[in-house]
This record gives C-alpha cells, structure tokens and sequence, in this order.
C-alpha cells in the first residue's frame, strides 16, 4: 500500500468518525453533513453508507435524514461494561435497602464460589455482619442461585455435582433437584433461599447482566425469616428486577 493510500484512509476513518460526532448532536441530511464537513456530497454518500451498514447509522424513513444507530449503543456498551460494577451497584443497593429496611448485596461468581462485592444495609437489618468480601457457598444462597442458574449447562452441571455442603437442614445437597431449582430460578428471572444458609435468614436475588446480555452478578436482598417471609419476597421482587434492569442498562445492556 503506497503513502497516498495509507493517507487516503486514515482520512476516510476521520471523516466518518466527523459524521459520527456530528449526528450525536442531532439528525442531518447528505447535504448538511456535506456542508459542516466541507466535502462534496457523494463523499458524504458513501460513508453514510458504510456506516448504515455496519448499523452506526440508519435513515429516519426513505431518503429522510440520518440518526446515531443502534450500533453505537453496543460499542459504548462494551466500554460502559468495563466500568467497575461496586461503584455502579452501590447506589442501587442503598435504595433498595432504603425502600425494603432489609440488607442489598451484590455478588460474583468466582472459582466455584460467590462473592460480595457491594453491601447496604436499611435501617430494620438486624445485622451488623460485612458480607463484602466474603464467600459464600453457591448452592445455599439466593445469589449463588442465581449465579449457578445462567452458567453454561456444563458449568453448572459440574457444580452441582460436588459434594454439596449442609448448613441447615433446609439446605439443598442432592444435585438432580438443585439443578431442577435452577431450571425454576432461570424460567422465573430470581431464586429465593429460606433457612438454607443460616436458621431464621431469607433472602432473595435477581441478576446482573453485562452489555453482552451475559449474567456477570447476582443482586439479592437478606433479612430475618419474620420479617422477610415468603409473601414478602414475592412482593418486593419485581421492584428488585426492576433495579436490576436498571444497573444492567449501566453496564450496556438493553433488553429486546
């Protein structure tokens, strides 16, 4: 490629990412685009054209003006996702445990473990424990649930294959009906734990996706048995999926 190609290019790249930068301030047609850039429209065409069909750009209509596409939502995705998760979850946790009164964590799934990487506690938690940080078993939490439910089917059948752990005696061990619960925790969107890690705590969790629609955290609200009872878990799930929707549109990603 000779000197005048490779500058050619470069100049191509510029000017598209000027088309770019020019239709995020709002729609414009060929000749206006032409005109800020200072180019002859048949330049602007093609461009336009290339950037429609990577889905950068699209046409509002036929031969209407052009917008931002879609596509540049899934590039900014992939770098909003890289943003750290514990800074984006907090605010999220401390208003649902501003609204519940119970305990918000999020959690991660990390080496065959779940662990707590944002906490907030409401005014009626009973607890004083700092879950961040810790692991906790996969199989005996409502995050860990969660977490396990969207693994590859390999991936999860493998971990609930292991020698499952008992806490209480509500904790489930058997593997064929821990993986038939999280077949139930995928269908419904949460899983719920009753007494399974410690006698008299419930709790409750939803997921995380990131931009690539991929579950990269497990949001789950914890409290004592008497106050967080099953009825009270299937009212406050919607607003904690709700929440969830909420965090993972942060990170990039947007339901279809």
């Amino acid at each position: 490629m000779s000197n005048s190609d490779s500058a050619a290019q470069v100049q191509s790249v510029d000017r598209a990412i000027s088309v770019l930068e020019l239709l995020a301030q709002g729609e414009a047609g060929i000749t206006e685009i032409a005109g800020e850039l200072g180019v002859h429209k048949s330049t602007v065409s093609r461009l336009v054209s290339v950037l429609e069909s990577r889905g950068l750009v699209e046409q509002l209509g036929e031969r209407g003006k052009y917008a931002i596409g879609f596509g540049v939502v899934r590039l900014a995705g992939a770098a909003t996702g890289r943003m750290d998760l514990t800074k984006l979850g907090q605010p999220v946790c401390e208003t649902l445990a501003d609204s519940f009164g119970e305990t918000v964590n999020i959690a991660v799934h990390d080496a065959g473990v779940a662990i707590n990487i944002t906490q907030a506690r409401g005014s009626a938690a009973v607890s004083a424990v700092n879950w961040i940080g810790q692991r906790t078993p996969l199989h005996a939490t409502s995050s860990g649930k969660v977490l396990l439910a969207y693994l590859q089917a390999d991936e999860r059948k493998r971990l609930a294959s292991l020698p499952l752990d008992s806490y209480t005696e509500n904790t489930v061990v058997d593997a064929s009906r821990l993986l038939a619960e999280l077949e139930e925790v995928a269908e419904q969107g949460y899983a719920a734990c009753f007494e399974e890690l410690e006698l008299g705590l419930h709790a409750v969790a939803v997921p995380v996706r990131g931009h690539r629609g991929e579950v990269v955290a497990a949001m789950s609200a914890s409290g004592p048995s008497y106050r967080l009872s099953r009825e009270r878990v299937d009212q406050i799930v919607s607003t904690m999926s709700s929440a969830a929707a909420d965090l993972s549109a942060q990170l990039g990603y947007f339901a279809g």
